[in-house]
């Protein structure tokens, strides 16, 4: 890691703690106090500069009116990635996205998904391989402007943590066969409804790595690229939906018949 990413990376999770700290106390005097994401927020810088992954960051969640942490978590993400557009998708925007756009298959497929994180799994990888683009988790923060982290010819960046390939962070072109392979085989899961190993196994990054397996792709490492948890945690995450997060989800109640 160089010297300024590595202070970059620091410098991101002590504001992120500092959030963290002075939101716990705001939100005690402020109890029912949200901030809003915007659905959509142009890119600042007009750059002029051309490359092959389309200048989107989108990102989804069960509401865009969200706590402190999370809001600054977006507010910093939007400073390190100032010349691209930013697209929040709801849920049920997600729903009459995949409805309109998706095949009937891969509709009925998504349709049967009970899980909020499960149906965000299947989202990200089809809209990236639709229209191109980054995704990011709400509680991933960049590390380093995005402008610098994506060059102009890639046309994949995936993150590779300390054990496998992550899906909180892909950074893809349209039609990417590993992403077109991902989707085949989520659908395939939840139609023959392999909830064994939970959400993490039937859409997660356990399908990603599966697909990846040897093929060679273009990856960064997560410290030099988007991390998670800095700015929040899951009781600010999921302030208004206590235990929904996707670990807390039971494995019988994944799908809907």
């Amino acid at each position: 890691m160089s010297l300024p990413i590595f202070i970059a990376n620091r410098f991101s999770k002590i504001l992120g703690a500092f959030s963290k700290v002075l939101a716990y106390p705001f939100h005690t005097l402020f109890k029912h106090k949200r901030f809003t994401i915007p659905e959509h927020s142009e890119a600042f810088i007009k750059s002029t500069k051309e490359q092959k992954i389309r200048k989107t960051i989108w990102q989804t969640n069960y509401t865009n009116k969200v706590s402190l942490p999370v809001y600054i978590n977006y507010f910093y993400n939007r400073l390190m990635s100032l010349d691209y557009e930013y697209r929040y998708v709801s849920t049920q925007k997600r729903m009459e996205f995949l409805k309109e756009h998706a095949s009937k298959t891969d509709f009925s497929a998504f349709s049967k998904l009970t899980d909020g994180a499960a149906q965000a799994d299947f989202w990200r990888v089809f809209v990236l391989n639709f229209y191109g683009g980054v995704y990011m988790d709400i509680d991933a923060n960049l590390v380093w402007p995005l402008s610098k982290i994506i060059k102009p010819d890639d046309t994949e960046v995936f993150l590779l943590n300390k054990q496998h390939y992550t899906n909180y962070f892909i950074a893809s072109q349209k039609n990417n066969p590993i992403l077109q392979e991902t989707l085949q085989m989520i659908v395939k899961n939840i139609e023959e409804k392999k909830v064994e190993g939970g959400v993490y196994e039937l859409t997660g990054p356990t399908v990603l790595n599966h697909v990846i397996g040897d093929k060679k792709v273009n990856y960064k490492f997560y410290r030099f690229t988007c991390v998670q948890g800095s700015f929040t945690n899951e009781y600010f995450q999921y302030i208004d939906k206590p235990r929904g997060k996707w670990t807390y989800a039971k494995k019988e109640d994944l799908l809907q018949d």
